[in-house]
Protein backbone atom coordinates (compact mmCIF):
# COMPACT_ATOMS: atom_id res chain seq x y z
CA UNK A 1 0.00 0.00 0.00
CA UNK A 2 2.44 2.54 -1.01
CA UNK A 3 0.34 5.76 -2.25
CA UNK A 4 1.76 8.86 -2.60
CA UNK A 5 -1.06 10.85 -3.31
CA UNK A 6 -2.62 10.80 -0.24
CA UNK A 7 -6.05 9.08 -1.73
CA UNK A 8 -5.99 5.85 -0.12
CA UNK A 9 -7.49 4.72 2.68
CA UNK A 10 -5.81 4.65 6.14
CA UNK A 11 -3.53 1.87 7.28
CA UNK A 12 -4.20 0.14 10.30
CA UNK A 13 -2.40 0.73 13.50
CA UNK A 14 -0.86 -3.03 13.19
CA UNK A 15 0.30 -1.77 9.78
CA UNK A 16 1.70 1.49 10.76
CA UNK A 17 3.60 -0.17 13.74
CA UNK A 18 4.75 -2.61 10.99
CA UNK A 19 6.20 -0.04 8.41
CA UNK A 20 7.87 2.28 11.11
CA UNK A 21 9.23 -0.77 12.73
CA UNK A 22 10.77 -1.70 8.77
CA UNK A 23 11.69 2.11 8.71
CA UNK A 24 13.49 2.46 11.91
CA UNK A 25 15.23 -0.65 11.31
CA UNK A 26 16.03 0.24 7.47
CA UNK A 27 16.87 4.13 7.42
CA UNK A 28 20.09 5.82 7.81
CA UNK A 29 19.24 9.76 8.82
CA UNK A 30 16.98 10.95 11.64
CA UNK A 31 16.42 14.43 12.93
CA UNK A 32 17.49 14.82 16.53
CA UNK A 33 15.65 17.95 18.28
CA UNK A 34 16.70 19.18 22.03
CA UNK A 35 16.26 22.53 23.89
CA UNK A 36 18.77 24.29 26.45
CA UNK A 37 16.79 25.94 29.04
CA UNK A 38 18.58 29.31 28.33
CA UNK A 39 19.57 28.72 24.84
CA UNK A 40 15.74 27.04 23.10
CA UNK A 41 15.34 24.40 20.60
CA UNK A 42 18.52 23.06 18.49
CA UNK A 43 17.89 20.41 15.67
CA UNK A 44 20.79 18.50 13.81
CA UNK A 45 20.12 15.21 10.96
CA UNK A 46 22.46 12.48 12.73
CA UNK A 47 23.17 9.14 11.45
CA UNK A 48 21.49 6.13 13.58
CA UNK A 49 20.68 2.73 14.74
CA UNK A 50 17.61 1.23 15.96
CA UNK A 51 18.39 -2.01 18.27
CA UNK A 52 14.58 -3.10 18.39
CA UNK A 53 13.99 -0.52 21.79
CA UNK A 54 15.34 2.42 20.84
CA UNK A 55 17.57 4.75 19.10
CA UNK A 56 20.90 5.19 19.11
CA UNK A 57 22.71 8.38 17.72
CA UNK A 58 26.52 9.57 18.22
CA UNK A 59 27.62 13.55 18.17
CA UNK A 60 30.76 15.50 19.16
CA UNK A 61 30.71 15.56 23.28
CA UNK A 62 31.38 19.32 23.16
CA UNK A 63 28.28 19.67 20.49
CA UNK A 64 25.25 22.03 21.08
CA UNK A 65 23.16 18.59 21.30
CA UNK A 66 25.52 16.97 23.75
CA UNK A 67 25.25 20.24 25.73
CA UNK A 68 21.21 20.47 25.72
CA UNK A 69 20.94 16.39 26.56
CA UNK A 70 23.23 17.21 29.69
CA UNK A 71 20.35 19.96 30.64
CA UNK A 72 17.46 18.79 29.43
CA UNK A 73 17.10 14.77 28.21
CA UNK A 74 13.64 14.94 26.46
CA UNK A 75 13.78 14.61 22.78
CA UNK A 76 12.12 14.43 19.64
CA UNK A 77 13.17 12.72 16.76
CA UNK A 78 11.69 12.85 13.19
CA UNK A 79 12.56 10.61 10.70
CA UNK A 80 13.31 12.69 6.81
CA UNK A 81 10.05 12.00 5.12
CA UNK A 82 7.17 14.79 5.65
CA UNK A 83 4.75 12.28 3.78
CA UNK A 84 5.29 9.40 5.80
CA UNK A 85 5.82 10.91 9.33
CA UNK A 86 7.27 9.00 12.25
CA UNK A 87 8.10 11.41 15.16
CA UNK A 88 9.35 9.71 18.65
CA UNK A 89 9.72 11.17 22.12
CA UNK A 90 11.73 10.29 24.44
CA UNK A 91 14.47 10.90 26.73
CA UNK A 92 17.97 10.53 26.02
CA UNK A 93 20.55 8.60 28.12
CA UNK A 94 24.42 9.43 27.02
CA UNK A 95 27.30 7.28 27.52
CA UNK A 96 30.81 8.98 26.71
CA UNK A 97 33.27 6.57 24.70
CA UNK A 98 34.34 4.48 27.70
CA UNK A 99 31.12 3.62 28.79
CA UNK A 100 29.06 3.22 25.64
CA UNK A 101 27.86 -0.77 25.82
CA UNK A 102 30.24 -2.45 23.32
CA UNK A 103 27.31 -3.99 21.66
CA UNK A 104 25.94 -1.10 20.58
CA UNK A 105 29.00 0.98 19.83
CA UNK A 106 29.92 -1.96 17.74
CA UNK A 107 26.35 -2.02 15.70
CA UNK A 108 26.70 1.47 15.10
CA UNK A 109 30.26 1.01 13.61
CA UNK A 110 29.39 -2.17 11.30
CA UNK A 111 26.42 0.06 9.96
CA UNK A 112 28.06 3.39 9.33
CA UNK A 113 31.65 2.01 8.53
CA UNK A 114 32.49 4.34 11.02
CA UNK A 115 33.52 3.91 15.30
CA UNK A 116 33.87 7.50 16.79
CA UNK A 117 35.78 4.99 19.78
CA UNK A 118 38.51 5.43 17.22
CA UNK A 119 38.68 9.00 16.80
CA UNK A 120 40.94 11.49 18.66
CA UNK A 121 37.89 13.69 19.55
CA UNK A 122 35.32 12.75 22.01
CA UNK A 123 31.90 11.49 21.05
CA UNK A 124 29.16 11.28 23.04
CA UNK A 125 26.69 8.14 22.18
CA UNK A 126 22.67 8.97 22.93
CA UNK A 127 20.50 6.33 23.35
CA UNK A 128 16.73 7.10 23.34
CA UNK A 129 13.76 5.48 24.07
CA UNK A 130 10.88 6.04 23.05
CA UNK A 131 7.81 6.83 25.01
CA UNK A 132 5.67 7.87 21.85
CA UNK A 133 5.74 7.37 17.78
CA UNK A 134 3.23 8.98 15.82
CA UNK A 135 3.05 7.75 12.71
CA UNK A 136 1.09 9.07 9.65
CA UNK A 137 0.52 9.23 5.64
CA UNK A 138 -1.39 11.87 5.15
CA UNK A 139 -4.29 13.45 6.08
CA UNK A 140 -6.54 9.94 6.08
CA UNK A 141 -4.32 9.03 9.07
CA UNK A 142 -3.88 11.56 11.29
CA UNK A 143 -6.72 10.83 14.05
CA UNK A 144 -4.77 7.75 15.13
CA UNK A 145 -1.39 8.76 14.43
CA UNK A 146 0.10 7.68 17.87
CA UNK A 147 1.47 4.00 17.52
CA UNK A 148 3.40 3.62 20.76
CA UNK A 149 2.09 5.17 24.08
CA UNK A 150 3.87 5.00 27.57
CA UNK A 151 6.72 2.83 25.60
CA UNK A 152 3.86 0.11 24.29
CA UNK A 153 2.84 -0.59 20.75
CA UNK A 154 -0.26 -0.28 20.35
CA UNK A 155 -2.06 -3.10 18.25
CA UNK A 156 -0.24 -6.41 17.44
CA UNK A 157 2.92 -4.87 16.36
CA UNK A 158 4.10 -8.44 15.30
CA UNK A 159 8.19 -9.22 15.21
CA UNK A 160 10.04 -6.30 15.13
CA UNK A 161 13.28 -5.93 13.12
CA UNK A 162 16.42 -5.83 14.97
CA UNK A 163 19.57 -4.86 14.92
CA UNK A 164 22.56 -6.69 16.59
CA UNK A 165 22.62 -3.80 19.62
CA UNK A 166 20.61 -3.52 22.50
CA UNK A 167 20.94 -3.89 25.99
Amino acid sequence: MDDTTGTAGRRTTAERVRDTLERLATERDMWVSTAHPDHGPHQVPLWFLWDGRAVWVCTGAASATARNIHAEPRVRLSLPDTFDVVLLQGEAESYVDETVPADAAESFADKFGWDPRAEEASYLYIRVTPRTVRAWRGEPELRERVVLRDGSWLGPAGTAPRSSAGR
